[in-house]
């Protein structure tokens, strides 16, 4: 793509002009992206299959990128589909992705694939979450951690940070809770610094303000013969300690806002003893 060089004259009143235009335009968002993913403008340029210095003049508002160049740049600074949408009405376009809400009829294909999947993982705990961790569908296996959890955190929308960190919730009976904890906080660390999110941002305040009760000399069951391969959940239930290992998945290549910011999170029994006892509990 070429950029015609700039006209000659008064190139004092260009300046000023450009410096307002670059206040507010898709530029800066796009720096930001760019510099939020730690990649220069000359890598960005050879990713995208274009010049360092057309990146410069879009960045600096001297070029208006097109849609598609637009979007190919998102798509290689893996920009969240929600701000991709934000880059296009910078950039003075119309918004590519919608956002469907769950309860759209269009959607109930999803809902009953998401319902399926998560009673087929029964007896073991899965839920699916939005991008601020707000509940959107559970299983058995998970209402059934859930047991004992005063009823004011129970009231709607349920997070599950919340939930699980909250000194109500589920905190108390975490048995490797200073663990388990900073995994959850660095995770969530690691999203805000990946994506612009007042509500996630708001929910790790929150939590990572709670106090943390000395969870004393169990830590993380020293001692223990199980070879875990992964940093487990250790919880008290019903007398037994239940160790799970925690895995996320995403939808790939969405369309939709929405769908783009739902996750899927299974708990892995992650010893024998768990597997037994959420078989004979749940059968």
């Amino acid at each position: 793509m070429t950029t015609a060089a700039p006209a000659k004259g008064n190139t004092k009143g260009k300046a000023k002009g450009n410096t307002q235009e670059n206040a507010s335009g898709v530029g800066p968002l796009l720096r930001g992206w760019r510099e939020r993913r730690r990649v220069s403008q000359l890598e960005l340029a050879l990713r995208a299959d274009s010049s360092a210095r057309h990146i410069s003049f879009v960045e600096t508002g001297r070029s208006r990128p097109s849609e598609e160049f637009l979007l190919r740049l998102a798509d290689h600074l893996d920009v969240p589909v929600r701000e991709r949408n934000s880059l296009l009405l910078a950039a003075g376009y119309a918004p590519r992705f919608r956002e469907t809400p769950l309860d759209d009829p269009s959607m109930g294909t999803l809902r009953e694939g998401l319902e399926q999947l998560l009673a087929g993982y029964e007896p073991y705990p899965a839920l699916v979450v939005d991008a601020a961790y707000d509940v959107i569908a559970a299983n058995r296996g998970i209402a059934m951690i859930m047991e004992g959890i005063p009823e004011h955190l129970l009231q709607g929308p349920l997070n599950a940070m919340r939930l699980t960190l909250h000194p109500e919730g589920l905190a108390p009976r975490i048995r490797n809770l200073r663990e388990w904890r900073g995994h959850l906080l660095h995770q969530m660390e690691r999203q805000i610094a990946l994506q612009r999110s007042d509500a996630l941002r708001a929910v790790y305040d929150e939590v990572a303000a709670y106090p943390v009760e000395d969870p004393g000399t169990d830590a993380f069951a020293e001692g223990t013969e199980v070879p875990y391969f992964a940093l487990p959940l250790r919880i008290e239930h019903g007398g037994h300690v239940l160790s799970f290992i925690s895995s996320i998945s995403t939808f790939n290549t969405p369309m939709d806002v929405t769908v783009a910011e739902l996750a899927i999170e299974t708990l892995l029994p992650a010893d024998p003893a768990t597997v037994k006892f959420l078989q004979s509990r749940m059968s």
